[in-house]
């Protein structure tokens, strides 16, 4: 509750530790006394009595003391002395904070400006060298197609146009020309080729430059005038770069080193804007690496140079950069670094911070360096001005919040109480209102099986086909209403906690195939596509509860089927570790991918939320399945998508859909009993897809599928269908039976198959689809079928979704209804063969099966409902039956009382003088009492119709049997139960284990 209760929790472990250590001390201590018992007192003996005294004395100071902690004296006595020492600590920390969010902006402010200093500088140096490679690429031309041409390739107006084109290439460079090496021997001749003189570079103001005014070139040893320039420097054609100081010196080192060198800073000619020169040799031949200087003035026939405008290019280049406004930029030669030159910048003030990037531009005798500085001076630290005063603010609130608390702690103290006080009350008053539902409900179904069992009863008289029509209708009301009740029931089950889950063996094919059955009227109304799908890898057959699994996935499909007016509702049945494999694997679907070619909702998505298939925690011997139900209804709105799972909420109006809006939060529940897990995903307008999990047990053995073992076992099917998921899906069904299947795409395909294979094929089945789409070639292919030369003609069948209401065509084969149903797939294979002794196509017991099970039998009914008395009574009757009937269950233990005649009794559970359960278990008590009286001997076996052993096996009647129920029945001595009213087969599966 508080800080100080913390406290006093502490305090009350420490006083736990300091009594048993009291405890152990005083044990010892008696036993000293005993011993030394006859012994006079002694000093050391005196001595652990007074220490045992101080330590009793101690302890239950400190037992006062956190006592007096926890009291609300002490925290009106102590909380100021807290709250100071509180707001002393929060200012310290906010001053420290202050200092370390200002160092850390401080740092940061200094790596800002490294790290834009640093790009600048590199991003100078990288275009440099660029620019400076080509230009050394350019003295390679040269040597090659002028000097090493005769005549030369190149002239004025080639070298011109080739520089300008190839100007990109040097980003950083004004221009470029090219010198040639003349000695003063060859002047004479050399300037009568060129037509001009050879003149003395002298800088002068560009608007006052006039090349025919400058001076010739002195009288020296040899020269090096311009021949070749690009457009932007044809001035200084004619110029003897052996006349410039930094020109000369820059030549000079070019050819003796035979690389590339650059002139100090200097005034370019015509423009007087500060730049530097580049400057290679071009030689006559390859020269060695080892060359002597010697050795590259002899083989120089000229120098390559680049001028470069450092003002201009380095301002270009600082506009490419966003942040450019945001420091100051300074380049310098620092060769001399007592005296560095500026090539580009101006003189700033001093901000605080300047960092200083150095720059190689490939000539390592000069030195340069970019210097950076903030145009602004560091801001006010707002940051570390908030955050520390928010410390402070916060210091000062959670001061306030627990000066607060200590005040109120005893009112909340006292509130809790009531509040638990409280919760009690609604928990049980909760628990009331749904054991009241529960019972209403029960009633409620009581008659209503009266009803819906009179009405089967009232089915097998004479009637006309309007009664008969009027009988249907007033079955399917009260069938509606029994599931209504049912999900009423379920619901205050739900509140109640009382829903408990069945273990029995099912076959998961069988409860796919009910619910299928269930819509299958629907389906094919409304024209859609209706099918499941079961992994191959997922067990046949499982051990749960099939009826609420059953339940989930019936109401999953019934809100689909309410929602979806065209497109498919497709169920599928996988492992959970099979899925999760896969799904990085796969794609999205497209519209090709579905069962009807529709667009969906991602499956993916609706399962995002579940738990890894590693943290699901069941037994060893169980898996984990996860089911979808894929839908390309209307979907669910957006707003209505986080409440869907809300009870009673429905996305449109109950009077277009019907319902009541609890399914999906039953399902809910449901799924999370089976240790598992809900989601879905919706898309409006496109369909929604829900996907749950369950964990179920796998038994050791399965069961063997009947059909597979029938007469279809090793017989050959091909599926003609065009699209793969409703092919497979097929495949899956027949597959089934024991057959082996091929999937074709066409109907020319099939006949290609037909017609070059060696294997016999016994059944075709066509998607209607197909069949349709071009009818004169459909009647081709059947003809063509029926005239194959084979020993076994293959039967042909139509694959539909509805049961067509037009004329007959001709030549059309033999249609199957979807949705596929294993049974209903066996059952039409098998007329087609010529074998009419299947079952009924949903796999329905025949009547003429119980009656061979129960006529002649005598059963006694025990109900204290006369109704259904009556109802249970026609029922069995209906099946050949002697049936006696009574009313509670003293008369049913009178009844069963050895010797009887009665083969059988069906006992209902809730009756009002003595319940089934108890009445069951005095038959037990009698039986097991004859019985053993007859094996003494103590009764004679002929009194007894010669029968050692009595039982007769009890049926438990009831409306819904959930799992304790069955239990209780069980342990009461009961055989079995049986649902109201009586299911054909239920009563099969339960009668066959004692009447076969």
């Amino acid at each position: 509750m508080s800080f100080i209760h913390l406290i006093g929790f502490g305090l009350k472990v420490g006083h736990l530790l300091l009594m048993l250590c009291y405890s152990f001390l005083t044990v010892i201590s008696l036993n000293s006394f005993i011993n030394d018992s006859q012994m006079k007192p002694n000093k050391s003996r005196k001595i652990w009595v007074k220490f045992l005294e101080i330590f009793s004395s101690k302890t239950s100071k400190i037992h006062h003391y956190y006592q007096y902690i926890g009291s609300a004296k002490f925290r009106k006595t102590w909380w100021r002395k807290l709250l100071i020492l509180w707001i002393a600590f929060g200012t310290i920390l906010a001053l420290w904070i202050f200092w370390y969010l200002r160092s850390e902006a401080l740092e940061k402010r200094k790596e800002t400006l490294a790290n834009m200093c640093d790009e600048r500088a590199r991003m100078l140096q990288d275009q440099f060298n660029v620019s400076m490679n080509h230009v050394q690429a350019m003295s390679i031309l040269i040597s090659t197609f002028h000097h090493g041409k005769n005549p030369s390739a190149i002239d004025q107006e080639t070298f011109a146009k080739y520089t300008e084109r190839t100007a990109f290439e040097r980003p950083l460079t004004s221009g470029v020309a090219y010198a040639v090496r003349v000695l003063d021997s060859e002047r004479e001749q050399f300037e009568k080729q060129q037509g001009w003189t050879i003149k003395k570079m002298t800088p002068v103001n560009k608007d006052k430059y006039n090349p025919e005014e400058l001076e010739p070139s002195p009288v020296q040893p040899e020269y090096a005038p311009v021949i070749f320039a690009q457009d932007t420097v044809a001035h200084v054609i004619s110029l003897d770069m052996l006349t410039g100081k930094e020109d000369r010196e820059n030549v000079l080192r070019a050819r003796a080193l035979g690389k590339g060198v650059l002139t100090a800073p200097l005034a370019l000619i015509k423009s007087n804007r500060l730049g530097v020169i580049l400057t290679f040799a071009v030689y006559k031949r390859d020269l060695p690496p080892n060359a002597t200087p010697e050795e590259r003035i002899e083989a120089t026939d000229g120098y390559l140079g680049g001028v470069f405008d450092i003002e201009s290019l380095v301002e270009k280049l600082l506009q490419q950069l966003a942040s450019k406004q945001t420091i100051y930029v300074n380049v310098f030669d620092t060769t001399n670094i007592s005296n560095p030159i500026s090539m580009y910048g101006i003189d700033v003030l001093d901000t605080g911070l300047q960092h200083i990037s150095p720059l190689n531009f490939g000539d390592p005798s000069r030195k340069h360096e970019m210097r950076c500085r903030f145009k602004q001076k560091q801001p006010w630290q707002i940051l570390a001005i908030s955050a520390s005063f928010g410390i402070f603010v916060i210091t000062l609130l959670v001061g306030h919040i627990f000066h607060a608390t200590v005040n109120r702690i005893t009112k909340v103290e006292d509130d809790y109480k009531k509040m638990l006080d409280l919760k009690k009350r609604a928990e049980e008053a909760d628990v009331a209102k749904s054991e009241f539902l529960a019972n209403v409900s029960h009633e409620i179904r009581t008659p209503m099986t009266g009803v819906l069992g009179m009405l089967d009863t009232l089915m097998d008289t004479n009637l006309d086909v309007t009664q008969q029509d009027h009988v249907r209708i007033a079955q399917a009301s009260g069938k509606a209403l029994v599931s209504l009740i049912n999900a009423v029931l379920d619901k205050a089950k739900i509140e109640s906690g009382t829903i408990e889950l069945e273990a029995v063996r099912f076959n998961l094919w069988e409860i796919l195939d009910d619910v299928l059955s269930l819509f299958s009227g629907k389906s094919q109304k409304k024209e859609i596509e209706l099918a499941a799908y079961i992994s191959a890898k997922v067990p046949e057959t499982l051990i749960g509860d099939p009826g609420r699994f059953r339940q989930i996935i019936t109401n999953l499909v019934g809100n689909s089927m309410k929602f979806t007016k065209k497109g498919h509702i497709f169920v599928t049945v996988h492992l959970l570790e099979e899925v999760m494999k896969s799904i990085d694997a796969e794609p999205e679907p497209s519209s090709n991918d579905t069962l009807s070619g529709l667009p969906v909702a991602d499956r993916n998505r609706s399962w995002e939320g579940f738990r890894p298939a590693g943290q699901i925690v069941c037994p060893p011997e169980s898996i984990t399945l996860i089911i979808s139900v894929e839908d390309t209804g209307v979907g669910i709105p957006l707003d209505a998508q986080p409440r869907i799972f809300t009870p009673y909420m429905q996305v449109g109006p109950s009077i277009y859909h019907g319902g009541t809006g609890i399914g999906l939060s039953i399902s809910k529940y449901l799924v999370n009993l089976m240790n598992g897990e809900i989601g879905f995903d919706s898309v409006p307008q496109i369909g929604s897809t829900f996907t749950f999990t369950a964990v179920f047990s796998n038994p050791k053995e399965q069961q063997i599928n009947g059909q597979s073992m029938s007469e279809f076992c090793n017989m050959q099917a091909v599926v003609v269908d065009p699209r793969p998921i409703r092919a497979e899906v097929s495949r899956c069904h027949i597959q089934q039976l024991g057959m082996h299947v091929e999937i074709v795409s066409s109907l020319t395909s099939m006949l290609t198959m037909l017609t070059n294979g060696s294997q016999t094929v016994h059944f075709v089945l066509i998607e209607e689809e197909v069949w349709d789409q071009d009818l004169s070639n459909s009647v081709e292919f059947s003809y063509k079928l029926r005239n194959l030369n084979q020993e076994i003609s293959p039967k042909l069948f139509l694959l539909s979704n509805s049961i067509s209401n037009g004329p007959h065509q001709n030549n059309k084969p033999t249609v199957i209804t979807k949705p596929l149903r294993i049974s209903m797939l066996a059952a039409s294979l098998q007329r087609a063969m010529g074998d009419n002794k299947s079952n009924s196509s949903n796999g329905e017991v025949p009547k003429l099966s119980l009656s061979k099970l129960l006529i002649g039998r005598k059963i006694l009914v025990v109900d204290d409902n006369n109704v259904n008395l009556l109802v249970a009574a026609g029922a069995l009757k209906k099946y050949g039956a002697d049936v006696v009937c009574a009313d509670n269950g003293r008369k049913a233990i009178a009844l069963l009382k050895p010797p009887h005649l009665f083969d059988a009794c069906f006992m209902d559970i809730q009756m009002p003088e003595m319940d089934g359960f108890e009445a069951t278990k005095k038959i037990r008590e009698i039986e097991h009492s004859v019985n053993f009286r007859i094996k003494n001997g103590s009764l004679s076996l002929q009194d007894y119709a010669d029968i050692s052993n009595w039982h007769v096996p009890i049926l438990a009647m009831t409306a819904d049997v959930i799992q304790a129920t069955h239990e209780r029945c069980l342990r009461s001595g009961m055989d079995g139960y049986v649902s109201k009213p009586f299911e054909a087969n239920q009563l099969y599966q339960e009668v066959s284990r004692f009447f076969l």
